[in-house]
């Protein structure tokens, strides 16, 4: 069998009664020695959050097995029963406070959450607050899956920050930890979200896209050129901190590379968000479809929604 690196453009159009209309992926657009690699679909990871606890028994199947009925919350997940998995018994016990220990329990809530940590919102012998959890689980996965994506991971959620908090803000604004010391900021804003995953453009048109990244590129070129010249008259320690500052210019490079060779990928017509919905319902529907827009488009592979804060006003 001679197999050859041969396939039809993925923009193929048929022309015809005056207009022109995109075919859909076929086996013929796809490489041979890469449909291994295509056919299978990305793994991705993504967690919601719902602060302050569930009216579980409209939420847990009463049987076990294959052939339980679907509790109320769930029964909008009927067409997809077969791809469905509910699972109990995976209480947070290091979400539980000591009995030495002042309150706390919201905050520590989510913050154990995908953690594993149980954390000290404040320390009982000197009276200050902490701000230490550990690495979380999608910041794990992120560590392994960022190598395929333009972004490691996306923070989605939906009340601000500014809300006021009675001790362990860091805790209560998020659920991901870069490291037990870096919290991550989750976004609220739609039009953040779309300027995260498509830069300033207006629209997700590929020619703005494709107009966006070669502007990125054509920045980037100038600032390492500039820093080239530079780097023979540093010092010792100006050396490692630039070092430190090119580590994260090589991320930007990787991450323009990875965007320009997704560049033909089709993306769905998207126009940028204008700000945050009047309601709840339709910004966490909003919110969503960032994070769909994300996956579709394979920007990145894992995603957090924080549906609102413990102690939240929501």
């Amino acid at each position: 069998m001679i197999i050859f690196r041969k396939s039809i453009p993925r923009r193929t159009f048929l022309r015809g009664v005056g207009g022109m209309v995109a075919l859909p992926l076929l086996d013929a657009m796809i490489p041979a020695l890469a449909r291994a690699q295509e056919a299978k679909p990305p793994t991705r990871l993504g967690f919601v959050y719902v602060p302050n606890g569930q009216q579980m028994n409209h939420f847990t199947p009463t049987v076990e097995g294959t052939s339980f009925e679907l509790p109320q919350i769930l029964q909008p997940l009927a067409p997809y029963r077969d791809q469905l998995l509910v699972l109990s018994g995976l209480d947070s016990n290091q979400a539980l406070g000591l009995a030495d220990e002042a309150g706390g329990q919201h905050p520590r809530a989510s913050a154990s959450y995908l953690t594993g940590v149980h954390v000290v919102v404040r320390n009982i012998k000197t009276g200050l607050e902490e701000q230490r959890a550990g690495v979380s689980v999608d910041q794990v996965a992120a560590r392994k899956l960022e190598k395929y994506t333009q972004l490691g991971s996306l923070e989605l959620g939906i009340e601000p920050s500014e809300l006021l908090c009675d001790g362990g803000c860091a805790y209560t604004n998020t659920i991901c930890w870069r490291n037990a010391t870096t919290p991550l900021p989750m976004i609220n804003q739609p039009r953040a979200v779309f300027e995260r995953l498509f830069g300033t453009a207006d629209t997700t048109d590929p020619a703005a896209v494709m107009s966006r990244i070669k502007k990125r590129r054509s920045i980037l070129d100038f600032v390492s050129a500039d820093i080239a010249r530079l780097y023979g008259d540093l010092g010792v320690n100006d050396r490692l901190r630039v070092n430190q500052y090119l580590d994260s210019i090589r991320d930007v490079e990787r991450r323009i590379q990875m965007a320009e060779e997704q560049s033909d990928r089709e993306l769905p017509e998207v126009r940028k968000p204008a700000g945050i919905p009047s309601t709840f319902m339709e910004h966490v529907k909003l919110m969503f479809d960032m994070q769909v827009l994300a996956y579709q488009t394979d920007i990145t592979r894992i995603a957090t929604l924080q549906m609102g804060h413990e102690m939240g006003n929501q």
